[in-house]
């Protein structure tokens, strides 16, 4: 039986380059009654703790190091003994918002995260940060796409560490190229469906972001 997938909504801030914003992010929890991950420990690790229900957590595994995404973590790590798991090269973002702590693995393209007998596969998709990720669970027909797709476009690269044609590679190589029913499981707002989005990206890189 597949892991299933619940759904958290938390608030917060995402402040970076001398600016600070209010935000709600989506924290995703994969797993069965047992076990489970948390995809992105987002701003409050006491509702993220409840909302697993008592399952032991395996990972929390970060989609990419904006403070909103990571500023949970370390909470939600020493409250259950689960590893923080963040790709290498946002480790700079990292160090900005907790530089006392470090992550504690390292996150590669290619890597397949197991929870509840469930594949996750890491990809490397820079653009958003440079060490954004996707996860993709084909079992259960949905990629986690962090920030770098939206309902509607990419993730926002108008900060530092951030590029343009870059995000837009990564959407066509590694994200337009999964089946079009996946579900595009967000970072912040509605889901969307890669064959919703695909039509579109002639008409983002026109617009330029």
């Amino acid at each position: 039986m597949a892991a299933r997938i619940d759904h958290l909504v938390t608030s917060g801030t995402f402040s970076l380059d001398g600016g600070t914003w209010e935000v709600d992010n989506n924290v995703w929890i994969v797993g069965d009654e047992n076990e489970a991950i948390v995809v992105d420990a987002a701003h409050d690790a006491e509702a993220i703790h409840r909302a697993l229900d008592g399952r032991r957590l395996a990972a929390i595994v970060s989609t990419h190091a904006h403070d909103d995404h990571i500023d949970a973590a370390p909470a939600l790590a020493d409250a259950t003994g689960a590893p923080v798991l963040l790709h290498p090269d946002d480790l700079m973002l990292w160090k900005r918002r907790h530089p006392d702590r470090d992550p504690d693995g390292a996150l590669a393209d290619g890597q397949v995260v197991t929870i509840a007998g469930t594949d996750l596969t890491v990809l490397h998709t820079p653009g958003h940060s440079p060490g954004a990720v996707c996860l993709h669970a084909p079992e259960l027909g949905t990629v986690f796409s962090g920030d770098t797709l939206f309902k509607g476009g990419p993730g926002a690269t108008g900060r530092s560490f951030s590029d343009f044609p870059t995000i837009i590679t990564s959407i066509r190589e590694r994200l337009l190229t999964l089946p079009e029913d996946t579900v595009v499981r967000t970072g912040h707002g509605d889901a969307t469906t890669i064959g919703e989005e695909a039509p579109h990206l002639d008409a983002w890189i026109a617009r330029g972001h």
